[in-house]
């Protein structure tokens, strides 16, 4: 319940404070007296955006506040956010004149979503054209899932869930899609570079041994030159090292045993001779035997080829074999994480039909929720038409089958036909605006019958089948009644006056027939001879009330037969 509300300097109100009936209590005044600005007010308290010019002329800041009770699952969802004694909710909005707002919650600095969070349980709006929005698909289906009961509630939000999960599924599959033709041009590529590697079969130390067998062929000629005349020096038969050497270690051998000194240096030189045969020997055995190699030129070429196709890698992969070696190695890596990535593709594929499956499920159970209450909630809406003056009128509620949509896979559509005879057509092709003001209360009343734990909009900041209504939430009517009178703005006011039963209603009208059901009466009026103009709210006693419904049949004041009328509605009340 909304015990006070209190408004300070927002448009044309300099200060205004009411304090609120349990039942129904109604705002009434001239056109252009401001009673939206109370509808403002209201929308500011539920975390509505703030809109420039709201201040008043000359004021600093505009300030809203409401008092309310606090049931046990707000403070519960609240948490730390109130205090654990606090006996009441009070939600304030300032709003400076540069456009910048500050949100209260029981006093304590809080968010404008902390404001919307907390009052979205304890106001539900209804502005001057919410009966339009019957003529929505989507508004509709909100209904009809709000009469489905509390578990509608929550299959919706699975399936929305399992719906953004089909499609962020979707996006991922379309995308490996794509990715498979450049997958398959990379793996190419990497299978190509990888084969070119293996078939050259790159070793370090091979290409050490190769290097240093090329360099020496490229130079055989030289090197069995060098060999065979260093061998021809030492054994040349007319004056090579062997003789000079033979004949030294003759004349030693004449005096051997002769001296030990001399004896040691001969046996010095005897070895020397020795170690000269033998180089000899195998400097020839060397140049002979590079004859034969450097006569194996074709060797040679395929040293030099094989070397080249690896100086080839080397430049497309690196500069060294090393490098073409971890590149290989890198080829191998990637080409099986593209093989992942088609097993990656498959699971995908398989992942995706098992939650379309899911989503299909659900969609089945919400479809059977919706039928069930279709047919309740059509009939509960046809005899509350009844007390809403268009006891002729049909109503039917029909769900097709449609793709599966955020919401499920049901199109559904309110018919109507006002009048016996006519076929039932479209709520949004056939109902005038009075007729779809009422239909709207009747369906509020009858959702409540279905499901007592049936949603309610709260001014467009939730769907209706997203979270169930407190049942003493107060219920704001800003104008709804408009393009209604006569005896269906009686039974308007009696549906109204239903509706406030066990509960809270506000409703701003213009109908005396509506005003004349309150329980509690407030005026507004509009001073134009100050400047700026400034607006007044006045709480009615019972003489004020009967001046006010006189005011609103529009008759003077002094009008015996208006004012008689007037008594008389308020008796009927």
């Amino acid at each position: 319940m909304l015990h006070e509300l209190r408004v300070e300097n927002l448009l044309l109100i300099e200060r205004a404070e009411l304090r609120l009936a349990p039942g129904l209590n109604v705002l009434t005044g001239e056109t252009g007296a401001g009673k939206t600005v109370l509808a403002h007010a209201l929308d500011l308290l539920l975390g509505g955006r703030s809109r420039t010019g709201i201040v008043r002329p000359g004021a600093a800041e505009a300030y809203v506040e409401g008092v309310f009770d606090l049931p046990p699952d707000l403070r519960a969802l609240l948490g730390d956010r109130v205090a654990p004694d606090a006996e009441e909710l009070v939600l304030a909005r300032r709003v400076s004149a540069e456009g910048r707002t500050r949100a209260y919650l029981n006093g304590r600095s809080a968010s404008v979503g902390d404001l919307r969070e907390a009052a979205e349980g304890l106001i539900a709006f209804y502005g001057q054209h919410e009966h339009r929005r019957l003529t929505l698909a989507s508004a509709q289906l909100e209904l009809l899932d709000g009469a489905c009961g509390p578990d509608q509630a929550a299959r919706r939000a699975a399936y929305a869930a399992l719906h953004a999960r089909v499609r962020e599924l979707e996006g991922s599959l379309q995308a490996l899609r794509e990715r498979a033709g450049a997958r398959d041009r990379e793996l190419d590529l990497l299978q190509y570079e990888l084969a070119e590697i293996e078939g050259a079969a790159p070793s370090e130390d091979e290409e050490a041994e190769l290097t240093a067998r090329r360099d020496r062929l490229r130079h055989v000629k030289a090197l069995r030159g060098a060999a065979l005349a260093a061998a021809s020096a030492i054994a040349d038969d007319e004056g090579g090292a062997a003789m000079a050497l033979a004949a030294g270690g003759g004349a030693l051998d004449a005096v051997a045993g002769v001296d030990p000194a001399l004896d040691v240096l001969a046996a010095r030189w005897q070895a020397l001779a020795i170690d000269a045969a033998d180089l000899s020997g195998e400097l020839r055995a060397y140049g002979e035997g590079l004859d034969a190699e450097g006569a194996d030129e074709a060797g040679l070429d395929l040293i030099e080829e094989r070397l080249a196709l690896w100086d080839r890698l080397k430049r497309k992969h690196g500069g060294t074999l090393a490098s073409v070696l971890a590149h290989a190695e890198a080829c191998r890596a990637r080409i099986a994480e593209l093989d992942r990535a088609e097993v990656a593709l498959e699971e995908a594929q398989a992942e995706l039909a098992r939650a379309r499956g899911d989503r299909s499920a659900l969609a089945l159970e919400l479809r059977a929720a919706r039928e069930a209450a279709a047919v309740a909630l059509a009939g509960e809406v046809r005899t509350r038409l009844g007390d809403l003056a268009m006891a002729s009128a049909s109503f039917e509620i029909v769900l097709e089958e449609r793709e599966e949509g955020p919401v499920g896979a049901d199109a559904v559509e309110f018919l109507i036909a006002p009048n016996p005879g006519v076929p039932a057509a479209p709520l949004r092709e056939t109902a005038s605006g009075g007729e779809l003001s009422r239909v709207m209360l009747a369906l509020m009343g009858a959702s409540e019958t279905v499901s007592p734990a049936a949603a309610v909009k709260g001014r467009g900041r939730r769907r209706a089948a997203d979270r169930p209504r407190r049942q003493h939430a107060v219920l704001v009517f800003d104008e709804v009644d408009a393009g209604i009178g006569g005896h269906t703005a009686r039974a308007v006011g009696e549906q109204l006056r239903v509706l406030a039963q066990g509960r809270q209603v506000v409703c701003i009208t213009h109908l005396p027939q509506v005003a004349s059901m309150a329980a509690r009466h407030f005026s507004i009026a509009k001073d134009t001879s100050r400047e700026p103009a400034i607006t007044t709210v006045t709480e009615l006693g019972e003489a004020q009330v009967v001046g006010e419904l006189v005011r609103m049949l529009g008759a003077p004041a002094d009008d015996v037969a208006a004012r008689r009328h007037a008594k008389e509605l308020r008796r009927a009340a």
